[in-house]
């Protein structure tokens, strides 16, 4: 290939790596098509407007032949971060109907990232996670087309699974009982490693259809790289004991109670760790040249996702990708609500600030600030979702000012913001049904505003009808709460110059 643009796919561009790479393969001068299932998740994106964003599904042939016509590199980005009953038989079947549609539609690479598998290790004792990844990766190199599968193990950035495990994990526990894996070597790796390499890979010649192992300078055991994340973060000494008899699945749990990493997420993660991942080659080199300063050193990777943390500068967290139901589900705002009941909790009230007041408190609800009733509520209510296996309540926020659309926030997903008026958030929490929270913030003319909160819910059988009845008793405390101190905090709040000058009205 010579020095011309390409035209590049990206699929799960919604997700923690491909909501980074398609702003790089713009800046490098590609042309960028993303194949997502909702495009309105990629709308507050500044980096969306420069791209052609499809609706899409990789396991429905049809949408893949439109995305991938007319393409000449396609990325496969997809994943299934949980072990649920049947995970890799889905993967198997999308990364198949992905290598036909590719090969069908004359494309020139296919490039995957997978996972770092470990040396001497038979594939039927690798973890579900890994096995599925390392099979996805055969399937496309033997799709007839040529084919680049990148291996990471651990991927550090600002937002990333593992390293929001790893930092959490540091962060909250200066004595910690840990799973025998923390011995494990590891060869982890800067994402911005990552991004070169697939960015990179897209000129590869024609000739080349292989995998890759890809890793940072640094092997090190996790303990080592809790050790040196405190070293880094500046905190005291950690003392770190193991102990071997936690399984895969109490570590998994462990994991949940102590980070924002559901079990869910974190049960892949960590049976990831129970064999040594280290590069075994870096023939990577020979096609991706290395720049100045690069591969990334372990602390100089998490002195940087630190530095992007502070600064509130996470483009995308591992949370993107979490989305429970489908691009299908009925909405909120459906005409006699498609579906069957729709059970609603209204409140408002008279606010004695401008709008815009009003609109930076709901804004900035939620993560850190809170969400304005009884935290012991919330609290209480997010540890019952990490019990049976839910995000729970401590995913905090992107960024502590500014949300946007398909933002996570604690156990919600923003579905929908208008700036200055509307935020709706989906709830991702584990439901016997759909639930929705909608804030308003609306001038009442007089230079004042009204702030309208709406709760609503669409049960799913007999159970989610129970469900509403159980919980309404506590929504005067809770919701009604949320109102009037959502009121006094826009109240109190100092009036900026810019909102004096507004006229009433």
């Amino acid at each position: 290939m010579n020095d011309e643009p390409l035209r590049c796919l990206v699929t799960g561009a919604t997700g923690y790596i491909g909501g980074r790479l398609a702003p790089e393969l713009l800046d490098a001068g590609h042309r960028v098509r993303c194949m997502v299932r909702s495009p309105d998740r990629l709308r507050d994106h500044a980096w969306a407007e420069a791209a052609e964003v499809v609706r899409g599904d990789v396991t429905d042939a049809d949408s893949l032949a439109r995305a991938l016509r007319d393409v000449d590199v396609a990325y496969y980005l997809v994943h299934s971060l949980n072990t649920g009953k049947g995970f890799e038989r889905t993967d198997r079947r999308a990364a198949r109907l992905f290598a036909e549609q590719a090969r069908a539609a004359g494309v020139r690479r296919i490039v995957y990232l997978g996972g770092l598998t470990p040396v001497g290790v038979p594939e039927e004792e690798l973890s579900p996670h890994l096995r599925s990844r390392a099979e996805v990766g055969r399937i496309l190199l033997e799709s007839g087309v040529p084919t680049t599968v990148l291996r990471a193990a651990v991927v550090i950035g600002s937002g990333s699974a593992s390293f929001e495990m790893l930092r959490y994990l540091t962060e909250r526990l200066p004595v910690m009982v840990t799973p025998s894996w923390v011995g494990t070597r590891i060869q982890p790796v800067a994402v911005e490693d990552v991004l070169r390499a697939l960015v990179g890979s897209a000129r590869m010649p024609a000739s080349v259809n292989r995998a890759f192992d890809i890793g940072g300078p640094d092997v090190l055991t996790y303990r080592e790289m809790m050790l040196r994340y405190a070293e880094v973060a500046q905190l005291p000494h950690r003392l770190i004991l193991s102990v071997p008899m936690l399984t895969p699945r109490l570590s998994a749990l462990w994991v949940g109670l102590v980070t924002p990493v559901p079990a869910s997420i974190a049960r892949p993660l960590t049976e990831s760790l129970r064999h040594e991942v280290v590069c075994r080659e870096h023939d990577i080199a020979a096609y991706v040249p290395r720049a100045p300063g690069h591969p990334i050193g372990f602390d100089a990777a998490v002195r940087l996702a630190l530095q992007r943390v502070r600064d509130a500068q996470v483009t995308t967290r591992w949370s993107s990708a979490s989305v429970p139901g489908a691009p299908s589900d009925p909405l909120p705002t459906d005409p006699e609500w498609a579906g069957g009941s729709l059970y609603t909790d209204c409140r408002g009230q008279e606010v004695d600030a401008t709008p815009e007041a009003l609109w930076e408190v709901i804004e900035g609800i939620g993560g850190d600030t809170g969400w304005y009733s009884s935290p012991l509520a919330w609290s209480v209510r997010g540890w019952l979702d990490r019990l049976i296996g839910g995000v729970g309540h401590r995913r905090g926020r992107r960024d502590a000012r500014r949300l946007r659309v398909d933002d996570s926030l604690d156990f919600w997903r923003v579905e929908e913001i208008v700036p200055g008026r509307l935020l709706r958030l989906r709830a991702e929490m584990r439901l016997p049904g759909l639930a929705w929270l909608e804030m308003y913030a609306e001038p009442d003319g007089r230079g004042r505003s009204r702030y309208r909160q709406r709760a609503l819910f669409h049960p799913r059988g007999l159970l989610g009808q129970l469900y509403w009845w159980s919980v309404s008793p506590f929504h005067a405390l809770v919701f009604g709460g949320m109102v009037r101190n959502i009121a006094r905090a826009a109240e109190r709040a100092p009036a900026a110059p810019e909102r004096r000058r507004i006229p009433a009205g």
